[in-house]
């Protein structure tokens, strides 16, 4: 039989292995050498990912100081985000949100926007509490609040008894939701003597509520005709026809900014006459956007409707929405019946394009042969074109063609 540990050496063995087993968990050391016992990792914020759903990235044109719908799709790890999950948003000063933070509820959050000030407004949607600090952005622009579509018919064409003077006062007068402004030109704006004609024509037609622009052309402000050459055809006109005349159409203007301190010049001396004289100036395609400051009205489209369909601000000349549509025209020819004439003008109603003075016509001109004269007369279509901007302007349906 083997002989029994002294109790004594039975305790001190005890205590060894016991001191033992501590340093292998870890217990004991002197810190030399000897690794920190390890902790659990903090919780780490999930990420969600924020989309807007609304307005579609296509409808980014709004106006002042109206509520605007936004939807936004929240997800976190490729499911819908709990409910409740808070979004919070934010924007320029100029901008308000009702609410600031909206909730989800099925991966969904809703909110309405206002802006105060036109011009471009830069959003952000964020999960709240998350890691993504980063979240949804989406780009808005902000126009002033529309005037109704109005007509700028180029009246390049004789007056007298049964000429198409007499169809625009007939018009003016009949369509009274359909503002009517004309071009008057004589002689390209040069000459000497009054036209009893003429006289008579644009009496009758202001008497019936239109407006009379002369016409003057500027030869794009590079030197073949000087502002002093175009100050001399703004006197005549206010000389030979006085208060009938409502303001100055400036052909062929430059469109570079080039010549913006000719356009200057002119603007300024029109207005010293009468600040309320109205200046639309014609580069025919979207200018610099200084050329903003020395017109009330530009026209930033002349040419075919299947040109029209496809001009537009974006995304090169944003400026425009810091305008009233009042501000843009468009003149359209080679619109070929009532149907291509009312698409030219549903066009030029949209916010995007954000134009205001517009004028369709059926007839043609072929830009590679200079062949045609689309503003010899007015259109077939004409009481048909007065009928849908009456419509327009009332918010009705428009008529059938």
């Amino acid at each position: 039989m083997p002989l029994l540990p002294h109790p004594a050496c039975r305790l001190a063995a005890s205590l060894l292995a016991l001191l033992t087993l501590l340093g292998g968990c870890g217990g004991g050391g002197n810190g030399q050498g000897s690794e920190p016992a390890a902790t659990p990792n903090a919780p780490t914020p999930s990420k969600a990912e924020v989309i807007f759903t609304a307005p579609a990235e296509a409808d980014n044109v709004h106006t002042v100081n109206t509520p605007v719908t936004l939807r936004l799709g929240v997800t976190a790890a490729g499911a819908a985000a709990a409910d409740g999950t808070a979004i919070a948003l934010s924007g320029p000063a100029s901008v308000s949100f009702a609410p600031v933070q909206p909730l989800t509820s099925a991966g969904l959050a809703q909110s309405s926007l206002t802006a105060t000030q036109p011009g471009e407004v830069q959003l952000q949607a964020v999960a709240a509490g998350t890691l993504d600090k980063v979240g949804a952005t989406r780009s808005l622009y902000i126009r002033p609040k529309p005037q109704p579509l109005e007509l700028l018919v180029p009246a390049y064409f004789s007056p007298g008894p049964g000429s198409d003077w007499d169809r625009l006062a007939r018009g003016a007068q009949a369509f009274g939701a359909a503002p009517i402004t004309a071009i008057l030109n004589p002689s390209n704006g040069i000459f000497t003597k009054e036209d009893a004609l003429v006289t008579a024509a644009i009496t009758a037609f202001r008497q019936s509520g239109g407006k009379v622009l002369g016409y003057v052309y500027t030869r794009y402000g590079k030197g073949s005709r000087s502002v002093t050459d175009v100050l001399r055809n703004v006197d005549n006109y206010r000389k030979t026809y006085g208060a009938q005349i409502d303001g100055f159409f400036l052909d062929e203007m430059d469109a570079t900014g080039k010549q913006l301190a000719f356009y200057r010049e002119v603007y300024q001396y029109i207005k010293g006459l009468d600040a309320h004289l109205r200046v639309v100036g014609n580069p025919g395609t979207y200018p610099v956007a200084s050329f903003a400051d020395v017109a009330d009205a530009l026209v930033s489209f002349e040419g075919q409707a299947a040109a029209y369909a496809n001009a537009t601000p974006q995304p090169s000349n944003t400026w425009v929405y810091n305008g009233a549509n009042s501000a843009q025209a468009a003149l359209v020819h080679d619109a070929m019946n009532c149907s291509a004439m009312q698409e030219v003008l549903r066009s030029a109603n949209t916010p995007q394009r954000n134009t205001g003075l517009i004028f369709a016509t059926d007839r043609h001109y072929d830009y590679a042969t200079n062949t045609g004269n689309p503003w010899a007369t007015l259109p077939s279509y004409w009481e048909q074109m007065l009928g849908a901007v009456d419509a327009i302007n009332q918010g009705k349906a428009l008529p059938g063609c």
